[in-house]
């Protein structure tokens, strides 16, 4: 429609499945019935958005947690099968501690994530605890992503290794939805 371009796709780090462009809006006319909330001159369209802000956030937090179990067992599996100094890595202490502690974390989180969603069906789900899921589960998910590199060795550094995939595309979720400072500002109101 006149006043609307697209311009080019972007080239991000991550997220490489999602095609992602600049967007331009240059005095866009648009009919009454199109525009948000149905009324011209009310200025409403960021308060719409501000409704569904919770839930995105949420999302954004159990996307964190489902990707940090993807990459605990991607990881498990790994440094089950790969050997070094004659045995399996899973077998080293150090590996075993590691492993034990993503497991945990990961766990704790899925727990807590439960609650929200449980809470989100409820419609009881208030901002800081959105927030406190979108923070916690998007810096879990970089944690965990992190250490399944590292136990992948040089390995974890190669593009076809879905670990190393799910490294670049974790990198995002602290940032969109609201950057995870954002999220600990709205937490601490609260308190």
């Amino acid at each position: 429609m006149a006043g609307f371009t697209k311009g080019r796709k972007l080239k991000k780090m991550g997220m490489k499945a999602q095609d992602t462009s600049e967007l331009f809006f240059e005095d866009v006319r648009l009919p009454t019935s199109s525009i948000l909330g149905g009324e011209a001159g009310v200025n409403k369209g960021f308060y719409y958005l501000m409704q569904e802000l919770g839930q995105e956030r949420l999302m954004i937090g159990d996307m964190g947690v489902a990707s940090a179990e993807a990459v605990f067992e991607w990881t498990r599996e790994y440094v089950h099968q790969r050997k070094a100094f004659g045995r399996t890595l899973s077998a080293l202490p150090t590996i075993q501690n590691t492993l034990a502690e993503m497991k945990t974390e990961i766990c704790v989180a899925r727990a807590f994530m439960d609650q929200c969603l449980q809470l989100h069906d409820e419609d009881r789900l208030d901002a800081a605890g959105a927030s406190m899921a979108k923070y916690w589960g998007s810096d879990l998910q970089n944690s965990i992503a992190d250490r399944g590199v590292q136990l992948h060795g040089g390995w974890g550094y190669m593009w076809e290794y879905p670990v190393t995939r799910a490294y670049a595309d974790a990198r995002v979720q602290p940032i969109y939805g609201g950057t995870n400072e954002i999220m600990k500002a709205l937490i601490a109101r609260t308190i």
